[in-house]
């Protein structure tokens, strides 16, 4: 009785302390981050909180005679280390920043927490700054600091940079900020001696323990995966639709096609890169229209017209206008407005509406959420349509085209990555795979309940095998079909594709597909599944808000470490979704419990794998974080809300302290419902909360 006692406790400890972090992140949306940094995150009942889940956590390990499960017992430890490391930079740690002027030696630095000052063993000076581009624009590629380190008398020289640190005596300086005139730079100072290696100890320790864990024959994972229903086949059916509009062209001056296409391998300087002129006019005809091209003309058509019939063109209704109030308020009669309707003589509408609806939101303030949501999403509406009148203002100024120069300063693209980016955008890769995926997932969920619920004997065991090898030709060439693009894409850009939220949308939709490719044979179910999360993948990444143009990464995102800390959480995201779609076709099915065992079983073979890569994946996040920011966990949302998802996740594991996961049906709820905590990471801190991971999105 006491020792269950003990469990109950542990457990409500626990899921309040998930309970605190969620509430945490909406409480900094609403009142800032010092606010929860002071009441919540340093405080004292929190820590207090961490420290009894930590004596809970030794109690159980003891109580479990874990010593017998040596790899189990490892990554609970790790998970230990890295608690008290965090304690220990807690206690021992100091951060705060200096100011480097040129020609000035400076001894000391200011700490943040109390903003007093604080003396250095060594000096600093600054000799120069410099602010690195891309070649041929203006977007910045790194931040340098050429500074002199004296140490004992003696000086050196050093760099400091993005992702490049300056270590002395256990002070850590980071690259923050600097001077309009570049004649100063700010510099973060972490000094924390002893924090940074436990936590880093730890760290090893968890990634060491998991592979120990999926290794080890005497573990769950090991007898999960020697289970008799693996024996059991299945298989797979995938197609790939293509889907193309066309219209009438307008009776207006256009340039020629033969004329248009000449322009559509010249190279400008566009989104901070050297990029094809058709890259350029795309974007342009997207972002009036909504569509890539315009009634059967070419976008470099388009964008040439503009340029030589600016008065035929300003009355060509091509500004997409979604929002009906907004369309009401400017006297509009169609979905698009012509650049003259936004216009009366020489007064633009659009400012005065602005500014009335920006004092609409401050008065709708006090009124109530609904009003002052309205207020803000048709002013954000009246900016996008703003947005879009600047770029043809910009156009015929002659500012929106950078031509690239001939001088040599820049080097131009190969001709045969102009093509590839050319081609890149001629197929419509993403639109494609979500139509077809999404059809053809429907189809397949229809056919995997006929076929294996509905139907019994050596009939229906025949129609199966007999398109068996057609639905996994079919799934290899869709599979095959994105990663191509992908690969391409790769191509074009220079860089892995993993920089925004589109770019991981499509490699958490690659993964899916390659998952299906894999596993197909031995489970059946997984051709709905497989199709249907991949294709609404793929429609999120059809969006537009998710920004899909290809741009170089801010410095901070130069990291050796981005690549491997996305992609280890995308594919724990993708396995999320895999079981939670797997537990919706196991709660469904009323009829051949076989099967619903065996996705029983396949969503617990899947836990493993996903809840371990997505805890190496948070803490490689760390560690990157603590190279480029020199704080390894900052509290921020997105950090927040992975950590709510990693522990709710891991409850799942611990059938002899929570029965009820032994029970299949819970088991798939808890799946079903967790999945929100993966939503909430990924799209709701990126669109609601905001952080410092918002620009992901």
């Amino acid at each position: 009785m006491k020792e269950r006692l003990w469990k109950n406790v542990w457990v409500v400890l626990y899921v309040v302390l998930m309970g605190v972090l969620a509430i945490a992140t909406f409480l900094e949306h609403a009142y800032g981050t010092t606010f929860v940094q002071t009441h919540i995150y340093h405080a004292c009942w929190f820590c207090g909180l961490w420290g009894a889940l930590a004596f809970g956590l030794v109690r159980a390990c003891g109580k479990c005679r874990l010593w017998k499960r040596l790899p189990v017992l490892w990554w609970h430890g790790s998970l230990l280390v890295i608690l008290g490391g965090a304690m220990l930079t807690y206690l021992t740690g100091e951060k705060g920043y200096v100011h480097l002027v040129q020609g000035q030696e400076v001894k000391s630095f200011i700490r943040t927490s109390d903003q007093q000052t604080r003396v250095l063993p060594f000096s600093l000076s600054l000799d120069s700054f410099r602010v690195v581009y891309y070649p041929g624009t203006e977007a910045p590629s790194d931040y340098k600091s050429y500074v002199g380190c004296k140490v004992n008398g003696q000086w050196k020289e050093e760099v400091i940079s993005m992702n490049h640190i300056l270590s002395v005596e256990g002070y850590r300086f980071y690259q923050s900020s600097y001077d309009p005139d570049l004649s100063g730079s700010w510099l973060s100072v972490n000094y924390d001696p002893w924090g940074i290696a436990v936590t880093y100890a730890g760290y090893l320790c968890l990634a060491f323990s998991s592979l120990w864990l999926l290794g080890s024959r005497r573990e769950t994972f090991f007898r999960l995966l020697r289970h008799p229903l693996w024996r059991k086949t299945g298989l797979l059916w995938l197609g790939v639709c293509a889907f193309q509009l066309t219209a009438q062209a307008r009776p207006v001056s256009v340039l020629s096609r033969q004329d248009a296409e000449k322009l559509k391998m010249r190279q400008v300087i566009y989104h901070d890169r050297v990029a094809p002129f058709h890259t350029l006019a795309r974007d342009f005809v997207i972002k009036l229209s909504g569509k890539p091209s315009y009634h059967g003309l070419t976008p470099e058509q388009v964008v040439a017209s503009w340029l030589l019939y600016p008065e035929e063109w300003q009355h060509e209704p091509m500004f997409r206008v979604k929002s009906e109030r907004l369309r009401q308020e400017l006297g509009l009669k169609s979905e698009y407005a012509a650049l003259v309707d936004l216009f009366d003589g020489k007064t633009y509408r659009l400012e005065g509406l602005l500014q009335r609806l920006q004092d609409e939101v401050r008065n709708t303030h006090e009124k109530g959420w609904l009003e002052n949501r309205q207020a803000k999403k048709l002013e954000k509406e009246v900016l996008e349509l703003d947005e879009k009148v600047g770029m043809v203002l910009m156009l015929q100024k002659g500012t929106f085209i950078r031509p690239l120069l001939e001088d040599g300063s820049v080097t131009p693209l190969s001709p045969l990555r102009i093509r590839a980016e050319i081609f890149y955008h001629a197929v419509p890769f993403t639109k494609i795979l979500f139509m077809a995926n999404l059809s053809l997932g429907l189809l397949a969920l229809g056919w995997w309940v006929y076929s294996y619920v509905m139907q019994e004997g050596d009939k229906a065991r025949n129609w199966r095998s007999r398109w068996r090898r057609i639905w996994v030709w079919a799934v290899w060439m869709a599979c095959l079909f994105h990663w191509t693009s992908y690969l391409l894409r790769w191509y074009i850009g220079g860089r892995i594709p993993l920089g925004n939220g589109h770019e991981t949308m499509l490699f958490l939709a690659g993964f899916l597909l390659l998952c299906t490719c894999i596993w197909q044979r031995r489970f059946s179910f997984l051709l709905p599944t497989g199709l249907l999360l991949s294709g609404f993948t793929f429609l999120v990444a059809y969006l537009s808000e998710m920004n899909p143009q290809i741009t170089p990464l801010m410095p901070v995102l130069l990291s050796p470490w981005l690549s491997l800390h996305v992609s280890l959480i995308m594919v724990s995201y993708a396995l999320f979704a895999l079981m939670c779609l797997c537990s919706i076709l196991a709660l469904s099915i009323r009829r051949h419990t076989w099967q619903r065992q065996r996705l029983t079983l396949f969503c617990r073979v899947l836990l493993y794998p996903a809840v371990l890569c997505l805890g190496i994946g948070i803490f490689i996040g760390a560690v990157w974080a603590n190279v480029s920011w020199g704080s390894y966990w900052a509290w921020d949302p997105k950090e927040v809300w992975a950590l709510i998802t990693f522990m709710l996740y891991g409850m799942a594991f611990h059938v002899q302290s929570i029965p009820r996961f032994r029970n299949p049906y819970f088991f798939h709820w808890f799946l079903i419902v967790s999945f929100s905590a993966i939503l909430m990471t990924y799209f709701g801190v990126n669109y609601v909360l905001g952080g410092m991971h918002s620009y992901a999105g």
